[in-house]
């Protein structure tokens, strides 16, 4: 299968420089200041989520954009990462993973 090296996840392929989104995959520029203005631009956007066109759905896509360049927001995503892995993992009250 060719899809089989492929792992569906959310973040950022570091080898790539795509944004994945589960089966989604968006690439990002190659320019810094250019991937920092669509972040902003992105939360900008999602602030303004009540208006039509415009999501909340936003913020979280350009603080992940943002989380690329800006190192603070990298640890803060990649705790997250962490986080969220080991909740996941945690077996429930019923004793299933």
């Amino acid at each position: 299968m060719a899809t089989e090296g492929k792992k569906k996840h959310f973040g950022i392929d570091p080898k790539t420089r795509e944004i994945v989104l589960g089966k989604w995959r968006m690439s990002l520029p190659n320019s810094p200041a250019l991937r920092v203005l669509i972040g902003v631009l992105l939360v900008f956007g999602g602030v303004l989520g009540f208006l039509p066109i415009l999501g909340f759905w936003m913020v979280p896509l350009g603080l992940l954009v943002l989380s690329h360049d800006i190192p603070s927001m990298r640890r803060r995503r990649r705790k997250l990462a962490v986080w969220w892995a080991r909740w996941r993992s945690k077996p429930n009250s019923s004793g299933k993973s």
